[in-house]
């Protein structure tokens, strides 16, 4: 294993990948509903048409207010964020009848970083039932104390090789692609905000805990 740092333009740049690879799948759905509402002239079929657009001009919406929020500079202006927002995008990503989101946490105000690790995490639960089934979120603590539980449970469960030496920042072979970026970012941002992910397996369950890294634990109070 290699520890990786990721120039700051390599690291944009692979971000912008990842992007553009979580909606370029419902913006070509729209773009091929838009032909087909072009060439067909049956009610029938312009209104498969017509449904289709909508449903995937929602899931792109969906997926580009997520990404705004977990990668972007949402809210840059202030340093916390709303947890009733992340709960908001998150629950419009996961928007289907196979896997469900319980959200176990009360409203607050956080750490930007600390927000957009838990946002982080909930797509690496994602990633763990592709099957379906549900990721629950659970927060505890305030402010610079908050830390973080999002498990995932489903049939099959299981967490891809290699994506906890990423969230380490250590990459087999040493170097990250668009695929393993999000894994990898997640890492930066978890260090960025003083908490180490741990990862925790059970039968059909996947838990990803941020939880105070042991030195800013025992770090005296300023």
């Amino acid at each position: 294993m290699t520890m990786v740092a990721l120039a700051p333009m390599d690291l944009a740049a692979l971000l912008c990948s990842r992007v553009c690879h979580d909606v370029i799948s419902p913006v070509g759905a729209i773009v091929n509903g838009l032909e087909v509402l072009e060439d067909e002239k049956d009610p029938e079929m312009r209104a498969v048409a017509t449904e289709l657009i909508k449903k995937s001009a929602a899931a792109a919406s969906a997926r580009l207010q997520f990404c705004r929020l977990a990668f972007g500079a949402a809210g840059s202006l202030g340093a916390t964020i709303d947890t009733g927002d992340a709960e908001n995008v998150t629950r419009g990503l996961i928007n289907n009848d196979r896997t469900k989101l319980v959200w176990d946490a009360t409203r607050r105000y956080a750490p930007k970083n600390k927000v957009k690790l838990v946002l982080n995490l909930c797509l690496i639960a994602l990633s763990v039932i592709p099957r379906g089934g549900v990721v629950t979120v659970a927060l505890s603590g305030e402010g610079e104390g908050l830390e973080a539980l999002v498990e995932a449970k489903g049939p099959n469960a299981r967490l891809a090789h290699g994506v906890a030496a990423l969230i380490a920042g250590t990459v087999e072979g040493g170097s990250v692609d668009a695929h393993s970026i999000q894994a990898y970012y997640t890492g930066l941002v978890a260090r960025a905000c003083g908490l180490q992910v741990t990862i925790e397996t059970a039968a059909e369950s996947i838990a990803l805990r941020a939880s105070l890294a042991v030195e800013a634990a025992l770090a005296p109070p300023g």
